[in-house]
């Protein structure tokens, strides 16, 4: 079985139907990278399989459980956690303070051994632990945001434009800690702007285009279809 599996679900927001019969999987330990045009529902797709919003059709399994109408708190505990595009570090918190909310729902771990372990990976933070998390760069602030979410030990971590608005230097580092944190036996999924570097290191992905599957395959066979790059990757 795979770590996930969206199974045809169509759903959006009340009556606006933005997801229509979409299937993805996501393998153990594997990176998934979710690309396409604005509007085509990437980020509704992965509200929807961390239980923000419920598909009208479908199923989503997740760990060998039915999450479909799971809330998102639910899911967290089976081990998904989930990064937003925006508003994802409180601001008025510590460096450190942030990665200890994140850590809310830690049950049986150490909480030090949790801090040290994404201070091990995002070595700039350890430093700057005692700084509002609202006075660091963008780059600096997307890493406490993953940070945060890596403090529960997920099996997957779904992030949602992980490098928006960063400079192409930070979009590089940020795109070189989420290998790491891959590496360390963490599946990816992520929806990205950057596709052609998301596709780069993905080990597969998906094209999605008016909330529809359009095309899938590995990273480097997306990357190299004539259709998929004139239509989806600018060239």
């Amino acid at each position: 079985m795979p770590l996930l599996k969206v199974d045809a679900i169509t759903g959006g927001y009340g009556d606006t139907e933005v997801l229509r019969h979409v299937s993805i999987t996501v393998e153990q330990h594997e990176i998934v990278s979710i690309v396409g045009p604005n509007g085509a529902g990437k980020s509704t797709l992965m509200k929807t399989v961390f239980g923000l919003l419920h598909p009208r059709e479908g199923s989503i399994t997740f760990a060998d459980h039915d999450i479909s109408q799971l809330a998102a708190h639910q899911i967290v505990k089976l081990g998904m956690c989930y990064v937003p595009q925006v508003a994802n570090v409180f601001t008025s918190l510590t460096v450190e303070e942030n990665l200890e909310m994140g850590a809310y729902a830690l049950k049986n771990g150490d909480l030090e051994a949790c801090k040290q372990r994404v201070y091990d990976m995002f070595p700039q933070l350890k430093p700057r632990r005692r700084q509002l998390a609202g006075k660091m760069s963008g780059g600096e602030r997307q890493m406490v945001a993953m940070g945060s979410a890596l403090m529960l030990n997920p099996k997957l971590l779904l992030l949602d434009e992980p490098t928006a608005a960063l400079s192409p230097k930070l979009v590089s580092e940020i795109f070189e800690r989420i290998a790491h944190i891959n590496e360390t036996g963490v599946g990816i999924m992520m929806v990205e702007q950057n596709a052609r570097q998301s596709l780069q290191m993905a080990h597969r992905g998906y094209v999605l285009a008016s909330g529809e599957n359009r095309h899938e395959g590995t990273g480097r066979a997306l990357l190299e279809d004539p259709n998929v790059g004139r239509l989806y990757l600018g060239g």
